[in-house]
C-alpha cells in the first residue's frame, strides 16, 4: 500500500467535530496506520447524549416530508462519495474493495428506503364499539418516536450496519448517538460529514469513540431510550445487566447453515455457497459456515465447491486478483488457524485451504467433521466452511437447528414440498429458498431467533422497534 497520511477521526457532538485522545487504527493487510481515532471522555459522551436529547425536542416535530428529504439528500451525497467510502471501509476492515463497494451500494439503498418510510409511518383506527363500553367513542393509535437512540456497530459491515440503525431512527423522529468499532470509525465519520452537509440539524446525529467505559457511559445514560447493538452475545448480556428496563434491539452471533438437497441446481448452489462462505473474508454473522449436502450429490457438490473456493486467492484488498482479504487482526487469524488444526487433529479433513499467512487465512473447506468440533458448533467468523452429508431431509433440518443461534439459513431444492417443509421447520429468523444463508434484500424484515437477538432490521420494521404506540380515545360530547 502506498504511504498515506492517517485520517484524523474526531467525535461529532452537537454539530461540532471534537478532538480527544488519538489512538491508531491499523490496516489489517499490512499493519500500517490508516487512521487516528480520537477517543472520548465520559464527560464528552454525556455531552453528546445531552445534545441529542435537546435536539430531539425539535426533531420529533420535524414534518415527515422534511425528514424524508434530508435522508434522501444523505443517500444522494453518499452516491457521490461512494468510491471514497468503499476505500475507507477496505482500509479499516481489510475487505476486498469489491465487497466494500457492494456494502456502500446497499447502504445507499437503505438510506433511500428510510427516506421513503419516513412518509409511511401510520397508526390505525380502533373499532371502539366492538365492546359495549366503547359505544360512542372514537379510537385511534399513532406511532411516536422514543427519543435518543444509542447505536453500537461492529467492524465487519461498518456502513451497512450503521445505516440500518441511523436511517430508520431519524426517519421515525428520533435522534442518534453512535459508537462505532474503531476499525469502522473512518466511514462513520464520513457519514457524519455527509449528514451535516445534507442539512441534518446539530445534535440529531452524534458520534463518539472509545472502549468499554465510553460504551457504558452511552448505554446507561438516563436520556437514552433505546440501545441498538450489533455484536457478541457476551457484550449484549453485559449491556442488558447494566441498563435495566431500557428497550434494546440486538443482533448477535450466528452459525448459519445451508442445505443442498439432492434435487438442487448445483450450477446455482455452488457459486452462491462459495460467495456466502467467503465474502467479507467470512466475517459475517450470516456467513454460511455449515453446508449440509445430501448423499446423492455430496461428492459432486464438494468437488465443485472446492474447485471454486481454491480460485479465491487471499491478498491485497485493492488487487483485483485477490479473492479475499485479511481477517481483522493476527490474533483472530491465529484463533481461526487453531480451530482448523483442532478439527484436523480430531479426524476432520481439509479439502481446500487451511493455511495462514499473517492475517491472511486461505478459504478453507473442511469435511468429515464431527458436530462437536468448534468449526461446526461455534461461530468461526472467518473464511471456513464445513460440508457435512445427510440422507433424509429431517436429518439435515435437525442438524441445522442444533445451534443456540438462529439468524439466517438457506436451502437449495427444486421441490416445493421440500422447500415448504424446510421453511416451516428451520428455527431461524430467515429461511432463504434457493439461496444461501447470506442472502438479503435490505428492505426485508431481518432478525434473529434464539440467542441471535431480538428486534428487526429493514427500515419499515426497524421503525416499529424505534417508536411507541400511543392510544387516543375520544368520547363524544353530550
Amino acid at each position: 500500500m502506498a504511504e498515506r497520511t492517517p485520517r484524523e477521526v474526531r467525535a461529532l457532538i452537537g454539530g461540532q467535530w471534537v478532538p480527544g485522545t488519538p489512538r491508531p487504527v491499523h490496516y489489517p493487510y499490512d499493519g500500517s496506520v490508516v487512521a487516528m481515532v480520537h477517543e472520548n471522555t465520559v464527560a464528552q459522551v454525556q455531552e453528546a447524549v445531552e445534545s441529542a436529547a435537546a435536539a430531539w425536542q425539535l426533531w420529533r416535530r420535524e414534518p415527515a416530508h422534511s425528514r424524508s428529504s434530508m435522508l434522501a439528500k444523505v443517500s444522494e451525497v453518499m452516491s457521490q462519495r461512494a468510491e471514497e467510502m468503499a476505500e475507507v471501509i477496505s482500509r479499516g476492515t481489510g475487505k476486498v474493495v469489491r465487497d466494500s463497494r457492494s456494502e456502500v451500494s446497499r447502504a445507499i439503498s437503505t438510506m433511500a428506503i428510510s427516506a421513503e418510510e419516513a412518509k409511511r409511518i401510520s397508526g390505525e383506527v380502533i373499532p371502539m364499539d366492538a365492546l359495549a363500553p366503547g359505544t360512542g367513542k372514537l379510537g385511534f393509535a399513532v406511532r411516536e418516536p422514543l427519543g435518543v437512540i444509542a447505536g453500537i456497530t461492529p467492524f465487519n459491515a461498518p456502513l451497512g450496519t450503521l445505516c440500518h440503525k441511523f436511517g430508520p431512527a431519524l426517519a421515525a423522529g428520533n435522534t442518534f448517538v453512535l459508537k462505532p468499532h474503531p476499525q469502522g470509525s473512518g466511514v462513520a465519520a464520513l457519514l457524519g460529514e455527509i449528514a451535516v452537509s445534507a442539512g441534518v440539524p446539530e445534535g440529531v446525529f452524534n458520534i463518539v469513540h472509545g472502549e468499554v467505559e465510553v460504551g457504558r457511559a452511552l448505554t446507561t445514560h438516563p436520556a437514552v431510550a433505546l440501545v441498538n447493538f450489533t455484536g457478541s452475545g457476551h457484550v449484549a448480556e453485559q449491556i442488558i445487566r447494566e441498563i435495566g428496563l431500557k428497550r434494546t434491539v440486538l443482533e448477535l452471533g450466528g452459525n448459519a447453515p445451508t442445505i443442498v438437497h439432492g434435487d438442487a441446481d448445483l450450477d446455482r448452489a455452488v457459486p452462491e455457497c462459495v460467495g456466502a462462505a467467503f465474502a467479507l473474508n467470512g466475517q459475517s454473522c450470516v456467513s454460511t459456515q455449515r453446508i449440509y449436502a445430501q448423499e446423492s450429490i455430496y461428492q459432486s457438490f464438494l468437488d465443485a465447491l472446492v474447485a471454486q473456493a481454491a480460485e479465491l486467492k487471499p491478498g491485497d484488498p485493492f488487487d483485483p486478483a485477490s479473492g479475499i482479504g485479511p481477517v481483522i487482526d493476527e490474533a483472530t487469524a491465529q484463533r481461526i488457524e487453531s480451530w482448523i488444526k483442532e478439527a484436523v487433529a480430531g479426524g476432520a479433513r481439509i479439502a481446500c485451504g487451511g493455511g495462514r499467512h499473517g492475517t491472511l487465512v486461505e478459504p478453507t473447506v473442511i469435511v468429515d467433521a464431527e458436530p462437536t468440533m468448534r468449526v461446526v458448533c461455534d461461530e468461526v467468523f472467518g473464511p471456513v466452511v464445513t460440508v457435512l452429508r445427510y440422507r433424509e431431509l429431517d436429518e439435515a433440518i435437525a442438524a441445522a437447528n442444533d445451534s443456540p443461534w438462529g439468524l439466517k439459513s438457506g436451502i437449495f431444492t427444486s421441490s416445493l414440498e421440500v422447500a415448504i417443509r424446510a421453511a416451516r421447520a428451520l428455527e431461524y429468523g430467515t429461511v432463504n429458498i434457493n439461496g444461501p444463508s447470506r442472502s438479503r434484500v435490505d428492505h426485508e424484515p431481518s432478525g434473529g431467533a434464539k440467542l441471535s437477538g431480538w428486534g428487526t432490521e429493514g427500515p419499515r420494521y426497524a421503525i416499529a422497534d424505534m417508536t411507541r404506540l400511543k392510544m387516543i380515545s375520544v368520547a363524544a360530547s353530550t
